[in-house]
């Protein structure tokens, strides 16, 4: 993923357009490609640190910090009290992981390396536990439309709702148990477990001879400056969001299911392909499966707590449309891995569906 780091350009060019252009449409484009190579050094230096300190701790640092840029960026648009692009991105990303890049990584490793093969039990747990994030999602939604219908309010926006709240809560916690439940599983049964590496850099190789790249003090060094340079650059992308939203005429539903997401994940989601590519098809659903429900089963819920400290609650209540194309998402992807061996059909196929659930967010 070294060419990425050519796009490190944009991130002073960024800084440019905030304090000195102060054109929104510039900040926003520079910002969000100089999150791309942040986003990549990010997850390499976590990569990097994982092979320091061995494979049960560097599984949890991997599985903790595997989606560390995108938790920055919706921190931050947390804190400025864009709750809807914050749930959009969520969607996005699981949307992007299990559709576009499972899609892309079936799609052109089926091409080069006709049917492929990988292991059925990681693939059969990795949908249990999507099935599971999405009946997290699917019960709040469900409980609030009721619950309007019951008060007679009306059902798709979002108000204040002391049981909602709760819910929420309540949801959000046992998501959590249960991805430390997975983690705990996996590393007793490494073989099938979602503790796997998930870097930015195929180090398969590297691992086995225990020769890392950089030392631990350059890995933290670089884990130090690209996580403040992360948060810089989703200021000034989160504050030119509604700026943007007016000038191109797009939603900030639209922005938040496909650009967000792309840009904190382009790093991972490259080597995801590359690896299906080179017909390590285990290791890329570890990659795009994984990051799927770190997002669904740690991040979101997550989520739901830290937004207790801006005063703005985020609830997991869903646009009922985001949760529905999850569902059958989930459900596809499900039924594509069930049977352990894929081909490149499949890959178009989950690519057939990404496109068409982009075009329903676009004019939504």
């Amino acid at each position: 993923m070294r060419y990425l780091r050519y796009l490190l350009i944009f991130v002073p060019l960024a800084f440019l357009a905030e304090f000195v252009l102060h054109n929104d449409l510039l900040i926003f484009l520079f910002s969000a490609i100089g999150l791309i190579p942040l986003a990549g050094l990010l997850g390499e230096a976590t990569e990097e640190l994982a092979i320091h300190t061995g494979p049960k701790i560097g599984g949890l640092l991997n599985a903790t910090l595997g989606n560390a840029a995108e938790l920055i960026i919706t921190i931050v648009a947390l804190r400025a009290g864009q709750i809807t692009l914050v749930k959009a991105s969520i969607v996005g990303s699981i949307l992007g992981n299990l559709l576009l890049i499972l899609g892309l990584s079936l799609l052109l490793g089926g091409l080069k390396n006709g049917r492929q093969r990988f292991d059925r039990g990681l693939a059969g747990m990795s949908s249990t536990m999507m099935f599971l994030s999405v009946i997290g999602l699917l019960i709040p939604t469900f409980f609030e439309l009721i619950h309007k219908i019951q008060q007679g309010q009306p059902l798709f926006t979002e108000s204040p709702d002391p049981s909602l709240d709760i819910l929420s809560l309540g949801v959000a916690a046992i998501l959590i148990i249960i991805y430390i439940f997975s983690l705990i599983f996996s590393f007793q049964s490494p073989e099938v477990g979602i503790g796997k590496d998930v870097g930015v850099d195929d180090h398969a190789e590297e691992k086995e001879h225990h020769q890392p790249k950089w030392s631990v003090r350059t890995s933290a060094a670089v884990l130090t400056i690209a996580t403040l340079a992360i948060v810089f650059m989703s200021e000034f992308l989160v504050g030119a969001v509604e700026p943007v939203v007016r000038e191109l005429g797009v939603s900030e539903l639209f922005l938040g299911v496909i650009l967000i997401p792309l840009v904190g994940n382009v790093a991972e989601h490259l080597v995801g392909v590359q690896v299906a590519y080179k017909n390590k098809m285990d290791l890329s659903l570890t990659i795009s499966l994984g990051s799927s429900m770190q997002i669904a089963l740690f991040v979101a819920p997550l989520l739901v707590f830290i937004s207790l400290l801006f005063g703005d609650e985020m609830t997991l209540f869903f646009n009922p449309f985001e949760v529905v194309v999850l569902a059958l998402s989930v459900i596809i992807a499900g039924q594509i891995a069930e049977d352990g061996e894929s081909n490149w059909l499949e890959g178009a196929q989950l690519l057939a569906v990404y496109v068409v659930a982009g075009l329903g967010f676009l004019l939504l």
